[in-house]
C-alpha cells in the first residue's frame, strides 16, 4: 500500500516538475469539427425534406451486415468534408430500418448511391457497388 502512495506522490512531483501550474490548464488538444457530414436519414419523410432542402443530395443506400458498404463508407464521409463537393448534402440510409422507402426507391444491391438534383424525387444519377473511382467520378460531375 505504502509504494502506491509512493507512486502516486512521485507521480504528481514528476509532473509538477516537467510541466509548470500554469500550463497545465490549458488543453494539449483540440476539436475540429467537420466541415460537412454524412447525415443518417432515420425516416421517410427526414429524406424527402433533405431532397427538397438541398440543391444536390448524394444517397448513401447501405446494410449494417454489408461489408462492402462498411468498405466505402470511409471514403464517402472523406469526400464529405472535400471542399469541391461542399455543396452537395451528403446522406445515408439503412435499407433494413426504411424498407418501404428502399423499395419505393428500387434499391436491389447493396450499397448503392443515388444522385438526386433540384428538389427532383427522381435520381439524376445511380451507381450499384462499392467502387471508390465511380462515386468521385459521379461526385465531380454533379459538384459543379
Amino acid at each position: 500500500m505504502s509504494t502506491n502512495i509512493f507512486r502516486a506522490a512521485q507521480s504528481t512531483f514528476r509532473q509538477s516538475i516537467y510541466r509548470p501550474s500554469h500550463i497545465t490548464s490549458i488543453r494539449q488538444f483540440h476539436t475540429t469539427f467537420p466541415k460537412m457530414t454524412v447525415h443518417n436519414i432515420q425516416t421517410t419523410e427526414a429524406f424527402k425534406q433533405a431532397i427538397k432542402d438541398n440543391k444536390v443530395v448524394m444517397l448513401d443506400c447501405f446494410a449494417t451486415w454489408c461489408g462492402p458498404c462498411k468498405a466505402i463508407a470511409p471514403i464517402l464521409a472523406n469526400h464529405s468534408n472535400d471542399e469541391q463537393f461542399k455543396d452537395i448534402f451528403f446522406a445515408k440510409i439503412d435499407v433494413d430500418e426504411l424498407p418501404d422507402l428502399s423499395q419505393e426507391l428500387g434499391i436491389t444491391a447493396m450499397p448503392t448511391f443515388m444522385l438526386f438534383k433540384d428538389g427532383e424525387m427522381e435520381p439524376a444519377e445511380k451507381l450499384v457497388g462499392a467502387n471508390p473511382n465511380a462515386l468521385v467520378a459521379m461526385l465531380k460531375k454533379h459538384a459543379a
